[in-house]
C-alpha cells in the first residue's frame, strides 16, 4: 500500500514537471520597437486569388534590423536577425491601391538558443496595432516553421533584399 502510494506520489511530481516544462518551452518573441525605422527589404501585394489570401491577403512591407540585412547578403542569418512584415489591408479605388488599416505585424527572430525547435526563429503576429495581442504564440512550429522548411537553403527566410 505505501509503495503504491510513493509511486503514485512520483508519477504526480513526474506530471506536475512535465506540464512545467511544458509551459516553460514557450518563448516569446518582442514586439519590433523602431521596425519602420530599419532597412525597407521590399514590398509586395497578395490579392485575391493566391493560396495565402486568406491568410495573408494585402500588402506587405518588410523591414530588417541590421542583423537581419548581414542574413540577407550571405544566406546565414545570425542571432538577433530581425526580419518584420508589415500587413497591411490593399484598398482599390480610382485606379490606385493604398494602404489601409494593419492587419498584422509579423516577425522573424533569430536566436538559436531561444528557438531550437524552429532552427533558432521565433515567430508571432501581433494583431494590428497592438504590441501585445498575439496571433501565434505557442504555436509557431505548425502555423509559421511548417511553411518556411522550403527554405532551408535560405537559412528559412522567403524574401530576398530588392537592390
Amino acid at each position: 500500500m505505501i509503495k503504491r502510494a510513493i509511486v503514485a506520489g512520483l508519477a504526480g511530481i513526474s506530471l506536475a514537471g512535465t506540464l512545467v516544462l511544458a509551459e516553460a518551452a514557450f518563448v516569446p518573441v518582442p514586439y519590433p520597437e523602431g521596425y519602420r525605422d530599419w532597412t525597407h527589404v521590399k514590398s509586395m501585394v497578395i490579392e485575391e486569388g493566391h493560396p495565402l489570401y486568406a491568410s495573408f491577403g494585402g500588402i506587405h512591407h518588410l523591414y530588417a534590423n541590421d542583423l537581419a540585412m548581414q542574413g540577407y547578403r550571405t544566406k546565414q542569418f545570425p542571432d538577433g536577425a530581425v526580419i518584420v512584415f508589415d500587413l497591411l489591408e490593399a484598398e482599390s479605388g480610382g485606379k490606385a491601391v493604398i494602404e489601409g488599416e494593419r492587419k498584422i505585424v509579423g516577425v522573424m527572430h533569430k536566436d538559436d538558443a531561444r528557438w531550437p525547435d524552429t532552427h533558432g526563429w521565433g515567430f508571432e503576429g501581433f494583431k494590428a496595432d497592438s504590441k501585445t495581442e498575439r496571433a501565434v504564440g505557442d504555436q509557431a512550429q505548425t502555423a509559421c516553421m511548417a511553411c518556411h522548411l522550403s527554405q532551408q537553403a535560405n537559412d528559412y527566410v522567403y524574401s530576398e533584399f530588392r537592390r
